[in-house]
């Protein structure tokens, strides 16, 4: 009996931070909010682990994390092109970054993600839970015209 490859063997696994211009175009191509260029150029050096995956020399995904290096990591920047989709590149992208965070994460790190939409379902497969009702991730979001409280 034959066994057809797998469909991310057509993909190239690559540990090294994207250039700004991947970045940008990965974040945006895949859904992902958009990022400047100063806030990438200045975030993506300051990386603990990224990895991308490359198609025919493509970059076609992406993951990040980022933190202290001891007591907080988080898992940034899960991206994949839709039409590289449904291929279970995200599980492999998850898998890398799981393999780093063993390797590197102390045991009493806190590792943490926010998960857009259905995302939760595949970091629940890596061991990732809900922090709700116990802790609530929140988010500060700039606003020109807003000041801190009195």
């Amino acid at each position: 009996m034959t066994s057809a490859p797998s469909p991310q063997s057509e993909y190239t696994v690559l540990h090294q931070t994207p250039s700004v211009s991947t970045y940008q175009a990965l974040r945006l191509g895949s859904g992902l909010s958009a990022k400047s260029t100063e806030a990438a150029q200045k975030g993506l050096p300051h990386s603990l682990f990224a990895v991308q995956l490359l198609h025919q020399g493509e970059p076609v995904g992406m993951g990040r994390v980022i933190g202290d290096g001891g007591t907080a990591f988080q898992v940034v920047d899960i991206a994949v092109l839709p039409a590289h989709q449904g291929r279970g590149l995200g599980k492999l992208i998850m898998r890398e970054i799981m393999a780093f965070l063993e390797r590197a994460a102390p045991p009493t790190a806190y590792v943490s993600l926010i998960a857009d939409g259905p995302a939760q379902h595949l970091y629940g497969q890596f061991g990732f839970v809900a922090t709700a009702p116990k802790s609530i991730g929140m988010a500060w979001k700039r606003s020109p015209k807003a000041s801190p409280p009195a």
